[in-house]
């Protein structure tokens, strides 16, 4: 029975040597992996930063009456070209009873007071040409009825605009909002109809509407704190409007903010740029842009592509893998220079000429697809 079992026990060992020659003999018999590489070239790499933001006119007002009242009448509409003086509305005044009855007093008074001084004067005067009286006396009394004829004026004029909105005109006049400077009506948000309120020290009233010169037109947008550094006023830049198939315009950057602005955990800088729009582009207030910003440029730098790089996991430092000989690859520490995401510059490290692994093995169903 013993000898049965080590007969038994010898064809097993026997079995499993066999299947462990054949696994080292399989595995050394694999071909070599196969793995892609790329070569250092010369390159120009610029950098740049790319700040969001929108599209607004340089100058935009907002027309509000100076009396209350009603819009009688609005004269133009939304996106018409208007020139300074031209009339925008009318407004119509409602008075107020209260102010009415106490301007209507004072004319009242100023009327009495008025015939009273002409009644002196008129006497006055006939006694200073009979020698009666002395020429002072005859002064203060001309003074004091010329006086109470401007008091008169006043009043009825006081009362004339508290009915009327202005001194000339009839029982309907109306205050006239005429534009301020030459452009185009960006928005009017009154109708016919609406009451509105005048503009004072203590309200900003009621905006008739806003008007804005289309061809004056600046970009505002935000830009990284780790690039706002690097930029300076009276720098040429580049506006993009994706609204207009991503048509650009060049700007002139005429102001970083000194103070930035946290936004989502990161800290923002507003930065502004006058842009050249030609006549022919029909250009809106608001668009949504992006500006690119050149930081940095070098010509001609040693570079190799950004993916081949490597990042050891401990001290983070970057590496690539050159190759030795067939199938064998050597790291390789590097120092980078300037990149632009795409390239990155290699100021120590490799040579020209040197074989750089690509991460991706090559297959050949890779092969199959490039040569498709």
């Amino acid at each position: 029975m013993n000898k049965t079992v080590k007969i038994i026990l010898v064809i097993v060992a026997i079995i499993l040597l066999a299947f462990v020659l054949k696994y080292f003999k399989d595995a050394n018999s694999k071909a070599i992996e196969d793995f892609k590489v790329d070569e250092p070239f010369y390159t120009s790499i610029n950098t740049k930063a790319v700040a969001t933001g929108k599209l607004n006119p340089e100058e935009e007002i907002e027309l509000k009456p100076q009396i209350s009242g009603i819009v009688d009448k609005i004269l133009v509409e939304e996106g018409d070209v208007v020139k300074k003086g031209d009339l925008i509305a009318k407004i119509r005044v409602v008075p107020n009873e209260q102010s009415l009855v106490s301007a209507k007093s004072r004319i009242a008074s100023s009327r009495l007071s008025f015939d009273n001084t002409k009644v002196l004067y008129e006497r006055n005067k006939t006694l200073f040409e009979k020698g009666v009286i002395s020429q002072q006396d005859f002064e203060n009394s001309e003074l004091s009825f010329n006086q109470a004829k401007e008091s008169l004026g006043q009043a009825q004029n006081d009362y004339q605009i508290i009915k009327q909105g202005s001194i000339s005109g009839g029982s309907s006049a109306n205050t006239n909002i005429v534009a301020q400077i030459s452009g185009t009506i960006l928005e009017i948000p009154v109708r016919e109809g609406d009451q509105v309120i005048q503009s004072n020290n203590f309200n900003a009233g009621t905006t008739i509407a806003t008007i804005a010169d289309m061809s004056l037109m600046i970009f505002e947008g935000k830009v990284d704190e780790a690039e706002v550094g690097k930029l300076e006023e009276g720098k040429d830049i580049k506006v993009i409007l994706g609204a207009i198939n991503d048509k650009e315009f060049p700007a002139k950057l005429i102001f970083v903010a000194p103070k930035g602005i946290e936004e989502n955990g990161a800290v923002q800088f507003t930065i502004k740029a006058n842009v050249t729009i030609d006549a022919s582009t029909n250009v809106r207030a608001g668009y949504s842009a992006n500006a690119e910003i050149d930081i940095e440029s070098k010509d001609s730098v040693f570079a190799i592509k950004e993916a081949l790089l490597q990042y050891n996991r401990i001290t983070e430092k970057p590496f690539v893998e050159v190759q030795k000989e067939e199938g064998k690859y050597e790291k390789v520490n590097v120092e980078l220079g300037l990149s632009d995401g795409i390239n990155v510059e290699i100021t120590e490290g490799i040579k020209e000429g040197d074989k750089i692994k690509v991460w991706n093995k090559a297959s050949k169903d890779n092969e199959d697809e490039e040569e498709k």
